[in-house]
């Protein structure tokens, strides 16, 4: 048996392909005669090639036709929209209030109570904590029962009303609908309410919409079912049947007979389409409504019957927002009174009154919704005329101020252009709303993002600047200061106004200093970083501003985390970083992100991005031909990081191309070098990946040969053997990537090994043998996997016996086996019985695989080796002979690799 000779140099340029030079890049931008090319689109006029260049016409033509399929769409959800906004909005409300776990039962909830339901509430036995009102409930005698039981009686009570329609009982649903309209008027439990008014509403608009459907049916249909008409869906008063007319008016006078005002004012705005039967403008009986409820003296319960005003007004097919701006302004009315009567003399107010306005706000929000979104087009500048906005000072004389709660939600409803145009005159109307009933700041802060949604002229963007600033300063709360600051950066930083900046700046450290940092103040004080690295350019411009890192030093938490991670996302796009005082900020900084992450319970996705961000810093870092100290920051960094394992693998590959950078300098970095492969030697065994540590020992042992060391080199594919010998009792080899992850360590090191030169004392292939004993032991190495392995040691072989070698160490003390070892019989023996043991270990591990495709594949793999490896002698024709066999009765004749593989063997069969 004897190796084929092989000439590397003359196969690789019988193998090359002729160059030709051209006159342009490949990938540089083409010329425009480049663009003009033929294609043919066989008739099809709607065909575009994006390939074909920019095309405006049909860019447009395509957009067009998306907009027109838009349109169509929007036509048809404008008429679902109100109801599903109703359906989200009392999802919201139920989610929102549902701390109440008992119900008071008053004499006005009779319909809820039943025989086993209700109790008499003993002292000693109920949580008094649960109800609104411990002073109340804590006389014995008032009677309670769970919500849940309350919410399920509302249910059965919906059915019974239902199934008394279904039988013609219209009289029981009435009467049951009017007494669910009543419980509306127990607002005992305060934080209950907000869910009985969802569930009570459910009736009224079930009630409602079967009123609805029976009026329809008699002005359609005759009593004996034939049909008379079909209303068109704009239908107006005069086409609706005398007995159709009648009826409404009976359901009409009906309801108007009810002794209570809210169960009456609830039950007609329920069927309150309904005038449309009878009127062609039922949106005018709203007026009347609305004063009804000015009847109501309890404050939440008027604001919800509004609410549901401003529901059913949306059902009509004419609707007027003033009727809601009327509901707006009485909500003001019914606030400032109740605002001025609960206030103590320090200006608190008890939790009740707290709660109260906390119930009412949602009415507030829905009904400012409901009226800017209806006069978007028709009333905007009204609406601003209403609140005040636009008005001479002697006309707002006498009016009352605007309540700041619907401020704040009209503020947040209404268009940004006209916020951004009515800036000045909106900022004092804030100023002037002195009451309680929400956090001025918070408006403050919302003006300043509207107008950041536009682009205002800037002569009032500096007058509502100077005064928030004015304002903000007067906060001793840092909370409070940053509230409102914080809308305002933005604006500051695009209109390039420093000296505001600074004010600010000067402002949080003043306040930081006396009081320190809370957990609250931090979100917003991230939010002003982080708007401040996305405007800045680069870390000189960090440094020129005032306070800046003294107010960082001063953070914690997730928020210090969040910015120093923007910082060196920021500090590393720009290139290298050579200044030491840049390196030195940034490496407190990532030390800073660091330390402020729990490493004992840190997942590892969580740990990845400012992992990242540290090992791309560690890697900008270039401190020149400073190179000793280069090589004192990685030592620094092991130190300081050592909870982030990504980040090892970095400094290994930053010491590596230390090494590599000492050797190209020309001068004598010998001792440099070894110090930098002493570091990585050290540090890769703390790298938790096994398979990312063989591929850190070959790069590094790579290295060693570059840089002449060789027995460093030897130490480090040792190493590598024995990591890999280690590898069975590893937990995290697992995944079949890990095994092609190995396998391709094991192919790069056969590789590596043509420039290594054998060891004399121990056999030029120990390394080899070492590795053949490793895939034979280990009980993840698959059979595709030995066989691959198998035949790259082969082919290692059978190179190690050329005369001259593909390639060599770029170093001249590094003397490659070729001139080592070349004519020595011992070493060329050594090579030969190392490749016979393969031969029949490759055979036997391809014959056992159970797969037949799998082991067809392996075969002609097998042989192509043997083939290119050795001359085919009668000692090497009977492995190939059956590995030959072996594939045939695998795969197809007609497969493409076996054809090839027969005739590649056969050429040199015949040589």
């Amino acid at each position: 048996m004897e190796f084929r000779p092989r000439n590397y140099t003359v196969e690789e340029e019988s193998r090359s392909l002729d160059r030709v030079s051209v006159d342009t890049h490949p990938l540089s931008p083409p010329s425009p005669s480049h663009l003009q090319v033929d294609v043919v689109d066989h008739g099809k006029s709607d065909f575009y090639d994006p390939l074909r260049g920019s095309d405006a016409n049909v860019m447009i033509s395509l957009d067009d036709l998306q907009e027109e399929d838009n349109n169509s769409a929007v036509n048809e959800a404008d008429a679902e929209l109100p109801t599903k906004e109703w359906t989200s909005f009392k999802k919201f409300l139920m989610q929102r209030f549902s701390g109440s776990k008992m119900v008071s039962i008053s004499p006005m909830s009779d319909v809820i109570m039943k025989s086993g339901q209700v109790r008499e509430k003993a002292s000693t036995t109920m949580h008094l904590e649960e109800l609104d009102d411990p002073q109340k409930f804590a006389e014995d005698g008032i009677k309670v029962i769970s919500q849940q039981v309350y919410v399920s009686r509302l249910h059965e009570l919906k059915d019974e009303i239902n199934r008394s329609w279904q039988a013609n009982d219209r009289v029981t649903s009435l009467a049951l609908a009017i007494k669910v309209a009543r419980l509306l008027m127990d607002t005992s439990v305060l934080q209950f309410y907000p869910t009985l008014f969802v569930l009570a509403t459910d009736v009224m608009d079930m009630v409602g919409e079967m009123v609805w459907q029976r009026i329809k049916q008699k002005a359609e249909f005759s009593e004996d079912g034939n049909v008379i008409c079909s209303l068109p869906e704009n239908f107006e008063a005069k086409d609706i049947r005398v007995d159709a007319k009648e009826t409404c008016s009976n359901w009409f006078f009906k309801i108007g007979s009810i002794r209570e005002l809210l169960p009456r004012i609830y039950l007609e705005l329920a069927i309150l389409p309904c005038w449309r039967f009878l009127v062609d403008r039922p949106v005018d009986v709203i007026q009347r409504l609305i004063m009804m409820t000015r009847g109501i003296a309890d404050p939440l319960a008027s604001a919800y019957c509004r609410l549901y005003i401003a529901h059913c007004v949306q059902k009509l097919p004419q609707q007027d927002t003033g009727y809601l701006i009327i509901c707006i302004n009485d909500i003001k009315i019914l606030l400032t009174r109740f605002l001025s009567a609960e206030e103590s003399p320090d200006g608190n107010f008890s939790e009740r009154s707290k709660s109260l306005i906390s119930l009412m706000e949602p009415t507030i929000e829905y009904i400012v919704k409901c009226i800017v979104k209806d006069s978007y087009q028709t009333r905007a500048a009204n609406i601003l005329v209403e609140l005040g906005i636009g008005m001479k000072q002697t006309e707002f004389v006498g009016k009352l101020p605007c309540i700041s709660i619907i401020l704040h939600h009209f503020l947040k409803e209404l268009p940004s252009e006209l916020v951004s145009s009515n800036a000045v005159e909106i900022f004092q109307l804030i100023e002037s709303s002195k009451d309680y009933s929400f956090d001025q700041c918070l408006n403050y802060r919302l003006l300043g993002f509207r107008i950041s949604e536009s682009r205002s002229q800037l002569d009032i963007v500096n007058a509502v600047v100077d005064k928030v600033i004015k304002v903000a300063s007067e906060y001793n709360s840092l909370d409070e200061f940053l509230k409102v600051v914080d809308a305002y950066v933005d604006i500051i930083l695009r209109n390039q106004m420093d000296n505001k900046l600074n004010i600010i700046l000067d402002g949080i450290v003043k306040r930081a200093c006396n009081e320190g940092i809370a957990e609250i103040e931090l979100i917003n004080l991230q939010s002003i970083f982080l708007k401040l690295l996305a405007h800045l350019k680069n870390l000189e411009d960090i440094f020129s501003l005032s306070h800046f890192i003294e107010i960082l030093d001063m953070m914690h938490g997730s928020a210090r985390s969040m910015v120093n991670m923007h910082i060196l996302n920021m500090a590393t796009r720009k290139g290298r970083i050579h200044d030491p005082t840049i390196v030195q900020f940034l490496f407190e900084v990532s030390q800073s992100l660091h330390d402020g992450m729990d490493h004992s319970n840190m997942k590892y996705d969580d740990s990845q991005q400012p992992a990242r961000l540290i090992s791309r810093f560690v890697t900008m870092v270039d401190y020149g031909p400073a190179l000793e100290r280069h090589l004192a920051f990685l030592l620094e960094c092991r130190g300081a990081f050592g909870g982030f394992n990504d980040l090892k693998e970095t400094l290994v590959h930053c010491s590596n191309c230390l090494a590599v950078k000492a050797m190209k300098d020309g001068e004598n970095h010998t001792s440099y070098v070894k110090s930098c492969i002493a570091f990585s030697e050290v540090t890769i065994p703390s790298v938790p990946s096994c398979v990312k540590q063989l591929n850190l020992y070959l790069e590094t042992a790579e290295v060693a040969l570059l840089s002449g060391l060789v027995s460093h080199s030897d130490g480090l594919l040792d190493s590598a053997i024995f990591c890999l010998q280690t590898m069975d009792q590893m937990d995290d080899l697992r995944l079949p990537s890990d095994v092609d992850w190995i396998l391709s360590f094991m192919r790069k090191l056969c590789s590596l090994l043509v420039l290594v030169p054998g060891n004399p004392q121990q056999g030029v292939t120990y390394i080899l043998r070492s590795m053949l004993a490793l895939i034979n032991s280990q009980s993840w190495v698959s059979s595709r996997a030995r066989t691959r392995v198998l035949c790259a040691v082969l082919s290692l072989a059978a190179t190690l016996s050329q005369f001259d070698l593909p390639y060599h160490a770029n170093h001249e003390l590094v003397l490659g086996n070729d001139c080592l070892f070349y004519g020595d019989p011992i070493y060329s023996q050594e090579l030969l019985s190392l490749s016979a043991s393969i031969l029949q270990n490759l055979v036997d591990n391809i014959i056992q695989e159970p797969s037949q495709v799998a082991r067809g594949s392996m075969a002609l793999e097998a042989c192509n080796c043997i083939a290119s490896s050795f001359n085919l002698a009668q000692e090497v024709l009977p492995f190939v002979s059956k590995l030959m066999e072996t594939a045939k009765s695998c795969l197809s004749s007609n497969d493409k690799y076996l054809q090839s593989t027969i005739k590649f063997v056969d050429k040199f069969s015949s040589t």
